[in-house]
């Protein structure tokens, strides 16, 4: 479909029977619909209430290698979104790295019922000092974070958290939603939560040598979002 930033492209795969949600998923800034974890969660979140909506930004379809500024991918975003919500369900806005930055941006002005960050680039590899944190803690919706345990953009204990160490000091109006196995962490208005892939680098990718296989490390991201989905609608 058209958009501001040029023709983008929705690959849809609808929940069986009945769907709840829509899952939108955009891609990174170095790869397309075809990473690991977009694959995984496309083939198995629709057995459970959720068509998922696989996304291309405009550059990608042109066959472009190099992504464009932030800005133009938020406006192709903003651009596929009414197509997103055609079916008349809650949007959970999603992608991973750079289509996790998107998400996060605009989750609040497009009425996101949810946002799903996918290896979320904390900071450049080697510059925490130019941290992103703020993208995340303001996409002002529940929010889950899934991220490699040796991500270089961002290892899980590198992420914000309030009370660290000690009881977690939750600002008022703040809702707090449970924790996948690691943390409920407040941000602007509701809390993110962060699920760890163990031995993970930016694109989920495990080691041979690790203690978990790759498929294993895939089902740990569709079980959290399946069960974070879950608990977003009755």
């Amino acid at each position: 479909m058209e958009t501001d930033a040029g023709l983008a492209r929705i690959t849809w795969h609808p929940a069986r029977p009945t769907a709840r949600l829509v899952l939108a998923l955009g891609h990174g800034a170095g790869g397309g619909i075809e990473a690991r974890d977009l694959k995984a969660l496309a083939a198995v979140l629709p057995a459970h209430g959720v068509t998922v909506a696989l996304v291309e930004q405009p550059w990608r379809v042109a066959g472009k290698k190099v992504a464009p500024a932030p800005k133009t991918l938020d406006i192709g975003w903003r651009g596929l979104w009414p197509a997103l919500t055609k079916p008349g369900l809650p949007v959970i806005s999603g992608g991973r790295s750079a289509g996790a930055r998107v998400a996060c941006r605009t989750a609040g002005e497009l009425g996101a019922r949810a946002v799903l960050a996918l290896g979320f680039p904390l900071h450049p590899p080697g510059r925490p000092e130019k941290s992103r944190a703020d993208e995340l803690l303001g996409a002002g919706v529940p929010t889950l974070v899934v991220q490699g345990g040796n991500d270089p953009f961002g290892r899980p204990g590198e992420f914000p958290e309030y009370g660290r160490g000690r009881a977690m000091e939750v600002p008022p109006g703040v809702r707090l939603r449970g924790s996948v196995g690691a943390r409920a962490v407040a941000g602007d208005g509701w809390a993110y939560e962060l699920v760890e892939v163990a031995h993970g680098d930016h694109g989920l990718a495990v080691p041979k040598r690790a203690d978990i296989t790759q498929e294993e490390a895939l089902t740990v991201v569709t079980d959290a979002v399946v069960r974070w989905a879950g608990s977003l609608v009755p």
